[in-house]
């Protein structure tokens, strides 16, 4: 019976596996993730290791996936646009993806293991649970792979972001010290207008040309570069 379900669970993992990248909704695709992951769960539950199968729903499930979701739900993209060009570069893509593919058959063809790699098993105290034993094992004999672990999950999140940031400035930012430094004089004419009067025959509202270039960040939101401004500048 055990190896029933296990064939079960393993083939609704790998068909969702590989709808996950082949979907061409991306919703679809994360939710072929969601189900990938609850058949991962059991398998783990059929190993023995209840702990990992909790937090993999909890973890991936509960938060992850969701989020991927969510994300994916909220972002404006454009994919025909994404898709644009795809078919020119497939043929390139599809030669690489095969020396690829021939490089992992003859690596995995040809490697063997040294029988001074093989070792034994570490030895375990019986009386411990499953997550004692699991936490004994990674944050003493493995420790420094779990750490590495770590950093390779916080580059592959830099990387993510670094990629996916675009610089879009909506909002004129200023100088803070420029700003502090400047005087009333430096920005506001103070008129006096007669009873019957307006402003329009004093001038209009007078407000020094150029203020706020000059506490302004350059590059920012309606404010021309430096080299821009002296053109423009000097052509006035």
């Amino acid at each position: 019976m055990a190896q029933l379900v296990f064939y079960v669970f393993a083939t609704v993992l790998v068909f969702s596996a590989i709808m996950v990248i082949t979907a061409r909704n991306p919703v679809h695709s994360v939710l072929f993730l969601i189900l990938a992951f609850f058949n991962a769960s059991g398998l783990f539950l059929i190993a023995g290791a209840e702990f990992l199968a909790m937090l993999l729903v909890i973890v991936y499930v509960g938060a992850v996936a969701v989020l991927f979701l969510f994300v994916v739900m909220m972002l404006d993209i454009d994919f025909s646009r994404l898709r644009e060009g795809f078919q020119k570069y497939a043929p390139l893509g599809a030669c690489v993806g095969g020396v690829l593919l021939a490089e992992l058959v003859l690596a995995f063809s040809n490697w063997q293991m040294a029988p001074a790699a093989v070792r034994t098993p570490l030895a375990i105290d019986p009386s411990l649970t499953n997550t004692a034993a699991l936490g004994t094992v990674i944050y003493t004999h493995y420790i420094l792979l779990f750490q590495a672990c770590g950093l390779v999950l916080l580059v592959a999140m830099i990387g993510a972001i670094v990629l996916t940031l675009r610089d879009q400035p909506m909002g004129r930012r200023q100088v803070v010290s420029r700003q502090h430094a400047r005087k009333v004089g430096d920005t506001l004419e103070l008129v006096t207008v007669s009873l019957g009067e307006n402003v329009a025959e004093h001038g209009g509202f007078l407000r020094p040309k150029g203020s706020y270039y000059e506490i302004a960040v350059p590059g920012s939101f309606g404010v021309p570069e430096p080299e821009a401004q002296e053109n423009e500048e000097k052509g006035a």
